[in-house]
């Protein structure tokens, strides 16, 4: 005796060993033997043998028509073997009743099954939706191998080329164009982007970086609707001083100024005046919540996003020629001890003489000429004042951090000439300057005095700021002053980058408070004490400052890449930093030799360049041989994993001078100071 039973959703026969009430001991032909239920047996049959029925009845159900299968079978509930009685005329054979069971149990849309071995017709209503459901689906399986098939022939469907940002960055993975793309990138063993570039749906490698970052960061755009800034109704004094600013040529939002006037006993008198957008960007405004909204400015080759709308920049940054409102910190000194006698805060106006530029400076102004009054100087009047008192703060910090600052890491600015959007057309310069150049130093050393002695004064009054703090090799962010052991004052509030940061912005506001209330600020201060509204601020601004870091990185890597392909590089110099880890030396661009030997640190060495890829932003190199010249010194440091790790850099070595500033990143992918040259805004 054999039997037809169903099994786990599937059909199996065996022959029958035993039996008793409830159950069956049974036994396959391949030697498997089973307990089954009783209620588990479909069909009981002397012939033919279990294997030989499964075979027949597979060929023999294929014949069955569905169609007059379901006009026939009963409109209720049934067993197979009515049916196959009803279909064939006689009572059937184990063959028979085996096919139509296979059948019918195969037919889910004609037959629902109501049992084991029991189905019911569908109604014809369900039964005519789900017919055309699989006729739509047939269809769609048509359409999207024929998608596929004009993609593998090297041409890009126009349903998908014009939702190419979308299936790449923002995909619905249930549609049937994703589908379509990714049997295609499966089937050519390709990434969805390199696909799409491939078949040009992207231009350039640099539109999908690009177009990635904003979709992620600006899905609403880059632009600002027209904007309009209330005026400012109180009445503020115009000084009477002699400012300058110094910033990189492309720098637009010009922030800071300095300004120094000799006293008649020795001391000096140094102004340093901070653009005062929060005297009308005030917290809750339409232009804060656009500010709040992108927490900084986005640096990148060649061009940048604004964290404020244009007529913001233009009535605040601190162009030369026009009185413009300004966060002044007076400070009166000894010039050769840096001793700070007294310093005062005012909410003023003041007219910059002249934006003075690095570009045409620095190779004009060495120590050398700073340290010797007979010597030749542009602004010298200006400058050898503020450059003796700077050296006097930076003596008295080293004191307070037990060593010197090292000031010798490369700084790398990128200038795209031509449309960086279309690097095929465009030309890049990679400059280098240490970051020691005397005019960095001079102007940084002063940005890290406003930010401690403001940071101070917040304190004093009961206002609460956002301050940075490193103790204990820790660096964090936080609402109350702290020390910041590498840089070397007790507290540091970021708030001299007003126009280019978020945190700047929001401490200004709480200084003009704290300047026109002193210690009554706390009660009108546009944040309070433990206000959560504050830690909110700071946790978005990491969060953004983080991904925009990422994106200067990963945007000066691919004109790093431009630039070897426009030099024609095939071979190249670079520096071991660990193991097989190197930076170019001409280039903030790091990468690993695979072929590189045991050297040490700092040894130069030669490579050779076999490919790049701009998608992955890779280079392939090579190593020939070692350089013997060891070049300048300069401090080497290993390449930060993230851009967090880049800030960490950044804050426990005060060669950063006033911390991370800037998302321009520097030769240890770390930022650099935010009172150095400003990030490339493109030529």
């Amino acid at each position: 005796m054999h039997v037809l039973y169903e099994d786990d959703g599937g059909f199996k026969a065996a022959t029958v060993l035993s039996e008793t009430d409830t159950s069956l001991q049974v036994e396959a032909a391949s030697g498997k033997r089973s307990k089954i239920k009783k209620s588990a047996v479909i069909v009981r049959f002397e012939q033919p043998s279990p294997e030989a029925l499964l075979k027949e009845a597979d060929a023999a159900s294929q014949e069955l028509d569905l169609e007059f299968l379901w006009e026939c079978a009963p409109k209720d509930d049934f067993d197979i073997p009515v049916l196959a009685e009803e279909y064939h005329g006689h009572p059937p054979t184990p063959v028979e009743q085996a096919a139509m069971l296979l059948r019918v149990h195969g037919a889910p849309v004609y037959f629902h099954r109501r049992g084991k071995g029991k189905y019911r017709p569908a109604p014809p209503d369900i039964l005519a939706a789900a017919l055309a459901a699989l006729e739509k689906k047939k269809r769609q399986a048509e359409q999207q191998q024929a998608w596929v098939d004009e993609i593998k022939a090297g041409t890009l469907p126009e349903p998908l080329a014009r939702q190419a940002e979308t299936l790449l960055f923002k995909p619905d993975k249930n549609t049937l164009e994703w589908k379509a793309l990714d049997a295609a990138c499966t089937q050519l063993q390709k990434r969805p982007e390199r696909l799409l570039m491939d078949l040009g749906a992207f231009p350039s490698a640099i539109a999908i970086h690009k177009r990635r970052f904003y979709t992620q960061q600006f899905p609403r755009g880059t632009g600002f609707a027209p904007a309009e800034v209330p005026a400012i109704t109180r009445e503020l004094p115009l000084a009477e001083v002699e400012a300058y600013s110094v910033d990189d040529i492309t720098t637009t939002e010009i922030d800071d100024a300095l300004s120094v006037q000799a006293l008649d006993d020795g001391r000096l008198r140094v102004g340093i005046h901070i653009a005062a957008p929060a005297l009308a960007v005030t917290r809750d405004s339409d232009l804060d919540a656009l500010a709040r909204a992108r927490m900084s400015t986005v640096y990148m080759p060649g061009a940048k996003i604004p964290m404020q709308p244009d007529e913001v920049i233009a009535a605040f940054s601190l162009d030369a020629g026009r009185p413009v409102p300004a966060l002044s910190l007076y400070v009166v000194a000894h010039p050769d001890t840096g001793e700070i006698l007294s310093h005062e805060s005012r909410i003023e106006r003041i007219v910059v003489r002249e934006n003075l530029r690095h570009n045409t400076l620095d190779d004009l102004v060495s120590e050398e000429q700073l340290d010797d009054p007979a010597a030749e100087l542009p602004y010298g009047h200006v400058f050898r004042p503020l450059w003796r008192l700077a050296k006097a703060l930076s003596r008295r910090r080293d004191e307070v951090r037990g060593k010197p600052e090292s000031n010798n890491r490369v700084d790398f600015s990128f200038y795209v000439d031509g449309d960086p959007d279309h690097p095929e057309s465009a030309h890049v310069r990679i400059e280098q300057r240490k970051r020691n150049a005397p005019l960095d130093r001079l102007v940084a050393e002063y940005m890290i005095l406003a930010n401690n002695l403001w940071g101070g004064l917040l304190s004093s009054c009961g206002v609460p700021g956002i301050y940075r703090s490193q103790q204990m090799g820790r660096v964090r962010m936080g609402t109350a002053a702290a020390p910041h052991d590498s840089i070397g004052v007790p507290q540091y509030a970021w708030c001299t980058s007003p126009l280019r940061r978020y945190v700047d912005l929001v401490n200004q506001g709480q200084l003009i408070a704290a300047i026109e209330h002193g210690v009554s600020a706390r009660l009108v201060a546009p944040f309070k004490p433990r206000e959560a509204d504050l830690y909110a601020v700071i946790s978005a601004f990491e969060a953004k400052y983080g991904a925009y870091a990422d994106f200067q990185q990963a945007m000066e890597r691919f004109w790093c890449l431009r630039w070897i392909k426009q030099q024609g590089l095939r071979r190249i110099e670079a520096v071991v930093l660990r193991e097989d880890l190197v930076r170019l030396k001409d280039a903030p661009f790091y990468t690993r030799v695979g072929t590189l030997p045991e050297l040490e640190r700092g040894r130069h060495v030669l490579l050779e360049v076999m490919g790049d890829d701009e998608l992955d932003l890779s280079l392939d190199c090579r190593f020939l041989d070692v350089v013997d010249a060891q070049g300048e010194a300069e401090d080497i440091e290993d390449e930060p994993a993230t851009a967090e790790a880049a800030v960490e850099i950044a804050e426990t070595d005060a060669a950063d001078g006033p911390d991370a500033g800037d998302l321009r990143l520097d030769d240890a992918g770390a930022p650099a100071p935010d009172e150095g040259p400003k990030p490339e805004e493109g030529a």
